[in-house]
């Protein structure tokens, strides 16, 4: 999508429904394991409500599909965080027993998400800032300066945060193996 990355976000922006489903099809998954790392229960509710704001927002966003990512994740922290502070004011219902929609190949999407679940589950275990810095640079391919700026933290912190938490993962999946 990067080369028609440009004239599909105009036509986004224009409300053109396809266009906007491009997109959402292109980074949606990503944004969702990135909040199932730290709000499983909840990862779906909260990506939906990142593409409300990305929807109302999206006519006044510039730049390329880099700089798109970097804005996504950026309201996808931030709806993240305010869920975590509601969370304190008010007692959580736990959904999880809910049966989900059946789908066409139930083994192939069953190993997916057994697999996608476990790499999540892994880095659920890091310290906070370690986990939302793997999950941002791997799940959502975001760069250093992207991801520091999302943070509030400088590049170089950034960069020891990646590498902590990716020795930290090594050393727990490496006793599996």
């Amino acid at each position: 999508m990067d080369q028609q990355f440009s004239s599909v976000l105009a036509s986004a922006a224009n409300r053109d429904e396809s266009a906007f489903a491009a997109i959402w099809r292109t980074h949606n998954a990503s944004l969702v394991r990135y909040f199932r790392a730290f709000r499983p229960a909840d990862a779906e509710d909260l990506a939906s409500e990142t593409w409300l704001a990305v929807a109302r927002g999206l006519s006044t966003f510039v730049g390329d599909e880099k700089a798109f990512r970097a804005w996504l994740f950026t309201i996808a922290r931030r709806r993240m965080l305010d869920s975590l502070r509601a969370e304190r004011r008010r007692p959580l219902i736990d959904c999880r027993d809910v049966p989900e929609r059946p789908t066409a190949d139930a083994a192939d999407v069953s190993e997916l998400r057994t697999a996608t679940y476990a790499a999540v589950q892994l880095i659920a275990r890091l310290p906070r800032d370690q986990a939302e810095v793997v999950l941002l640079r791997s799940v959502a391919g975001l760069d250093v300066e992207s991801v520091a700026r999302i943070m509030g933290k400088r590049p170089g912190t950034v960069r020891v945060l990646a590498h902590r938490g990716l020795r930290r993962l090594r050393e727990l999946v490496e006793p599996q193996l």
